[in-house]
């Protein structure tokens, strides 16, 4: 009798790991955890692309523009300084007020990519009009500089598979990011700087809008970056070829 009761209590026991184990499971499953690759962090999302080259030291500054106008012109002056090409995705609205600074851009040889043409979420629209918002803006663009835009990055970061779609037959990738400063939000320029920079990977986007604290930072921000090591280049040129 006390040898079946042992028999009974291991085999409870066994039971209740793999219940244990099982739950574990189904915790990670839903939480979207992939167990065998724990520090793998995918590139792409639905299509959209978060990083560069990442076997590279390569590291991009995009900047979205739809405000902060002010800014912009020091912002260009600090990048010619530290001889710094960065990629800017400009909207519509902004571009069609503001030619001017966005053909001083392209003159000093930056990236200009397709911020669409009013700040409306792409996962909420229709397909035409996630469209029409896209290619207004690059006939807007090209009739202004001449330049055929191929980059685009949704407003907001919201965007779905047809979003992709749209873009890709328009002949664009579209892109996030891999490291957000949140400078619109948060107006402290040694927390924009610490986003920027810390645990900095080759392949990284570092997104960042035309702020007062921005602008304070950019210039720490590059010679820290490239202080330790990393080359700071437009996305296009921080895309691997597949992508």
């Amino acid at each position: 009798m006390k040898k079946l009761n042992v028999f009974v209590f291991k085999k409870y026991v066994v039971n209740l790991c793999i219940i244990g184990v099982v739950a574990l499971i189904a915790i990670a499953v839903a939480l979207g955890i992939t167990l065998n690759k724990p520090s793998q962090q995918a590139s792409t999302s639905q299509g959209a692309i978060y990083q560069g080259d990442t076997s590279s030291n390569k590291i991009s500054l995009m900047i979205n523009v739809y405000w902060g106008t002010e800014y912009l012109g020091d912002m260009l002056d600090v990048l010619d300084e530290k001889n710094v090409k960065a990629t800017f995705f400009v909207g519509g609205v902004w571009a069609a007020d503001n030619e001017q600074l966005l053909v001083s851009m392209v003159e000093r040889g930056h990236e200009i990519g397709n911020h669409a043409y009013s700040h409306k979420d792409h996962d909420k629209l229709t397909a035409e009009s996630s469209k029409k918002e896209i290619s207004t803006t690059h006939n807007l663009v090209k009739s202004m500089t001449g330049v055929d835009m191929t980059l685009f990055a949704p407003p907001s970061g919201a965007f779905n598979s047809q979003t992709v779609e749209c873009a890709k037959e328009l002949g664009y990738k579209t892109i996030m990011w891999t490291r957000d400063t949140i400078d619109w939000r948060d107006q402290d320029a040694n927390l924009i700087y610490n986003r920027a920079i810390e645990n900095a990977k080759g392949g990284d986007f570092i997104l960042m809008h035309p702020t007062a604290c921005t602008l304070e930072s950019l210039p720490k921000i590059i010679d820290t970056l490239i202080q330790n090591g990393f080359s700071l280049t437009t996305v296009s040129d921080n895309l691997v070829e597949s992508d």
